[in-house]
């Protein structure tokens, strides 16, 4: 287990940035950023072949110390920069890092139609429940009744459920995983890159520098070990009742289907527009050569 994870760190860390890293002693964005780079591995991806796209927030800064193609987009436009790089570089595999904020905030209509769309990149959402580099304001996943520095007295609307929100838009891979289950974000993180089509992983991480002192949920251990002993695999969650499951939330792939891809379906209509352009000219230039002998 060392040896790999000094190999990795050997082959896919940019060793010329400072380290260490910005985030907080016990972020979760660490665990996430090995999960990413062990799934690159283990899938033997070219490092050139790679895109790593993010936005703004304190996910925004992995593209920074890993050595890919990558991009520091701004604020909830991770999403609009990949579909470019796809839809310019289609051999290549794109994937954006995104906080629940950054993704499903300022970036949410940009989320939703790239999922409608179903374009051939990976979306891994870091959910913390907080926008956490800007101060701990409330995002869209903060649950009701959480405080933060825009609800000190407790938050009044309800939560984002981000993996379903994919499913219901239309993407063809959806799942959930947590820093603390990491060989599990691993596998599911692999089958997403592999997987043709719109695919979403939410890993649900911690801050417990904002969300989770404001709220008393604990220091970092705490909040880590509450994934753990909250998160109920899909399987099992589907044969447990509503009651069982209050208070929990399920891990695993929640879809997995296929369905056409926009990028191929681009690629179809371009030739199709092609081929109708050269058969026009082609009829146009008889045509005309007809006239000129009459």
């Amino acid at each position: 287990m060392l040896e790999r994870a000094e190999l990795i760190r050997q082959e896919y860390l940019r060793h010329d940035k400072k380290f260490p890293h910005v985030w907080c002693p016990g972020c979760g964005n660490g665990i996430v950023m090995n999960a990413l780079l062990r799934a690159i591995h283990h899938l033997e991806l070219p490092k050139d072949n790679v895109v790593l796209a993010s936005g703004i927030g304190c996910s925004g800064r992995l593209p920074t110390y890993v050595d890919f193609n990558t991009i520091h987009t701004t604020h909830g436009r991770a999403l609009t920069f990949a579909t470019g790089v796809k839809l310019a570089k289609p051999q290549l595999t794109v994937i954006t890092v995104m906080g629940d904020g950054d993704a499903t905030a300022i970036g949410g209509n940009h989320f939703i139609h790239a999922a409608r769309r179903n374009l051939n990149l990976t979306a891994i959402i870091i959910n913390n429940n907080t926008y956490g580099m800007t101060g701990g304001q409330y995002s869209p996943t903060t649950p009701y009744g959480s405080k933060s520095t825009t609800s000190v007295y407790g938050h009044v609307e309800h939560a984002f459920n981000i993996a379903e929100l994919a499913v219901v838009a239309g993407a063809s891979f959806v799942a959930r995983g947590t820093v603390y289950h990491a060989n599990h974000l691993n596998t599911m993180i692999q089958q997403a890159i592999t997987k043709r089509g719109f695919s979403v992983v939410e890993v649900i991480s911690n801050c417990h520098v904002q969300h989770g002192r404001r709220n008393k949920l604990g220091n970092a251990v705490q909040m880590i070990n509450s994934f753990k002993e909250n998160a109920v695999l899909v399987s099992k969650a589907e044969k447990m009742t509503a009651e069982e499951m209050k208070g929990k939330f399920t891990i695993g792939v929640l879809c997995d289907v296929e369905k056409p891809v926009s990028t191929e379906e681009y690629d179809r209509v371009r030739q199709a527009a092609q081929t109708e352009a050269i058969r026009i000219a082609e009829e146009k230039a008889k045509n005309g050569v007809k006239r000129y002998e009459e």
